[in-house]
């Protein structure tokens, strides 16, 4: 937390050397914002909208323009043409393409260096001051981070929550839309062995590359 290398571990290529598929990516955020859409909007269509449906004036000899009921929507208290009606936004996506979008945003951040690991976040009290001081030492003072646990940790929740650009999640919540939201990304040694687990296609063996922690 000093910001000191203190040792190298091994990860996977599965999870964090996957060539990055732009399209993938794309899609899986435009269907994570979509499916957070309530779909709730609603207005009145003519027919639906309160008044007569008597029409205001005869068709002819007044010089005025036809008119027909107070519901029309040229009027004012009128229906709404081609109004939003409650509807679901939800998307679909195979579970495959799905793991394949968060490892290649995951091997872009590793990659680009990006990916800060921590040997472990501990933290005595509840305190902002003390997680500025870390973020500080790691050299992410001044940009955007996303700080990723194996767990959710009350502490380190509760220091991050007033820091602007700062988000935590624990490990199994890794999402598309807030890793591409923040520059960097911060985890633990557990929870790169938690993503491993999760996303990767076989357990640490061979063909790993090195990291700094």
């Amino acid at each position: 937390m000093a910001g000191e290398v203190v040792k190298h571990i091994e990860i996977s290529d599965d999870v964090f050397a996957v060539p990055f598929n732009q399209a993938v990516v794309h899609q899986a955020m435009v269907r994570q914002l979509a499916n957070a859409r309530q779909g709730t909007a609603n207005t009145q269509t003519r027919g639906e909208a309160s008044g007569s449906h008597q029409k205001l004036f005869r068709q002819k000899g007044t010089g005025q323009a036809r008119a027909g009921s107070r519901r029309s929507p040229l009027r004012r208290g009128g229906g709404v043409a081609f109004g939003p009606k409650p509807r679901s936004y939800r998307q679909e996506m195979p579970k495959k393409m799905r793991r394949l979008a968060l490892r290649s945003i995951l091997s872009a951040k590793a990659g680009d260096k990006e990916l800060v690991v921590l040997e472990r976040l501990e933290l005595d009290e509840p305190k902002t001051k003390e997680m500025v001081k870390i973020l500080a030492a790691l050299g992410m003072s001044s940009s955007s981070a996303l700080i990723t646990t194996s767990q959710p940790e009350e502490k380190v929740v509760k220091s991050a929550r007033n820091l602007v650009g700062v988000k935590t999640t624990p490990a199994r919540l890794l999402n598309v839309v807030d890793l591409l939201s923040c520059k960097m990304l911060l985890m633990t040694e557990a929870a790169v062995r938690q993503v491993e687990q999760l996303w990767g296609k076989r357990l640490v063996n061979k063909g790993e590359s090195s990291a700094s922690l």
